[in-house]
């Protein structure tokens, strides 16, 4: 069976996981430093891990298994979960490919050292309203995806 693992850690669409995780009957983890309030019957698993950098990250990359979902906005987090064989998902709806994590990546240090220099300020902007319906579709579609391919399996 699939498992939905959550970057939980300001992730702003963890309600919208617990609605496709109960449809399709899946499993989910919340990854984060710190305990979480997680509601009740949904088959929700509360995973506090030590603080540090990336320590949530490397929880994910050691327990994730091929097909399963990866919630995150982290872009290495992202490279490290395609290499493990996941189905990636940003929390705006953006579907990750291998295709495509190079080019997200080179960005990524690019707009870092624009802010270290003082080029440029702030991350990124806040979810909207679309951005939480196109991740649900999203989200249903990879799910899905993984379900018929344990069925075929």
């Amino acid at each position: 069976m699939i498992e939905i693992l959550v970057d939980a850690d300001g992730c702003p669409v963890k309600d919208e996981v617990y609605v496709v995780a109960t449809r399709y009957g899946v499993r989910v983890a919340l990854v984060a430093n710190a305990r979480l309030s997680v509601p009740d019957g949904f088959g929700v698993e509360m995973v506090v891990v030590d603080q540090g950098p990336d320590v949530a990250d490397d929880w994910i990359v050691e327990n994730v298994r091929p097909g399963d979902v990866v919630v995150t906005a982290d872009i290495p987090l992202v490279a490290r979960c395609l290499e493990a064989g996941a189905r990636v998902l940003g929390t705006s709806g953006r579907i990750f490919t291998e295709d495509s994590i190079g080019n997200l990546l080179a960005t990524r240090d690019l707009k870092a050292h624009l802010r270290e220099t003082g080029v440029m300020s702030g991350g990124p902007r806040p979810i909207s309203e679309r951005d939480r319906s196109r991740f649900l579709s999203k989200l249903d579609e990879l799910v899905q995806m993984g379900l018929r391919e344990i069925q075929a399996g």
